[in-house]
């Protein structure tokens, strides 16, 4: 592990921080896509959060992610570059500049760096849903609610994302706090196994043999190509993390992944994951 690099952390803090302050607002119209009511297609969700909320509502929840996800895509980053760093070293390819990028490798690396996403990712996506959401209408779903929904009608339940944690906490446990993580496994690990390895392919065959690294034009390129193969992929696990990590805030109506993939298919059908698809692969 003499190869250790912190650029790769430094590089995944500020990639983070960049892609939550432009992402957020398309983020939050996913959010509502997936997870709301009687948004319609992306236009129709932007109209509407902006009647109802101005253009704050776009930013609702950003605080929390703005301030841990560059951490998280740092150690996410870090982790996949170190990992593979590690398994050239292990299989004797010492030389970077020598060393043959396996798919083995490469596979591996992505899902670790998954998993590792998982176990940090899944409190900061919760908290950023619940902040989204809690201003979605509870009426329409007018069966299996809460007393405390009745009594508080619309006002939000959440101040902050201090407070979203501490009654997260208080209410259902630590374990609360990773709602929907199997739902974001199945999510992650296939997710970044399906952006990393295209990434670092398209990466080597977009550079001329003769220049010593990528052009910032092909990190770009070969990363927007690698972001679309795997959000295009990822989508329809994500509107089932998105719904099951919305879900409990104002009524309780899944049991776990594979019921809330049935209900959503029995009453939506098919579209439910073409629904988002468009407000996903923006974002």
């Amino acid at each position: 592990m003499g190869n250790f690099q912190l650029e790769d952390f430094a590089a995944g803090w500020i990639g983070g921080a960049a892609s939550v302050i432009v992402g957020h607002p398309l983020d939050t119209v996913k959010t509502r896509l997936q997870a709301g009511v009687n948004y319609g297609n992306t236009l129709s969700c932007i109209r509407t959060v902006y009647k109802r909320e101005s253009v704050f509502g776009f930013f609702k929840g950003m605080s929390f992610p703005l301030a841990s996800i560059a951490v998280y895509n740092s150690v996410v980053f870090g982790v996949f570059s170190n990992t593979q760093r590690f398994l050239s070293q292990y299989h004797g390819r010492e030389s970077e500049a020598s060393q043959s990028r396996t798919l083995s490798d490469l596979l591996l690396a992505s899902m670790v760096a998954g998993v590792v996403s998982v176990g940090l990712g899944t409190p900061v996506d919760l908290i950023k849903i619940r902040l989204q959401m809690q201003t979605q209408p509870f009426q329409e779903a007018n069966l299996g609610l809460k007393p405390r929904a009745v009594a508080l009608g619309v006002q939000p339940i959440y101040q902050g994302p201090v407070h979203c944690i501490a009654t997260i906490m208080r209410t259902e446990g630590l374990a609360g706090m990773y709602r929907g993580v199997g739902a974001m496994l199945l999510r992650d690990v296939p997710g970044y196994c399906l952006y990393f390895i295209p990434y670092v392919f398209l990466n080597e065959w977009i550079t001329p043999e003769a220049c010593t690294g990528p052009s910032p034009c092909a990190v770009w390129l070969a990363g927007g190509m690698a972001g679309a193969i795997s959000w295009g992929t990822a989508t329809p696990m994500d509107v089932v993390k998105s719904r099951l990590q919305a879900d409990g805030v104002y009524l309780n109506k899944y049991k776990g992944v594979l019921d809330c993939i049935s209900q959503s298919y029995q009453k939506e059908g098919l579209k439910v994951l073409n629904q988002a698809k468009a407000g996903t692969i923006l974002h």
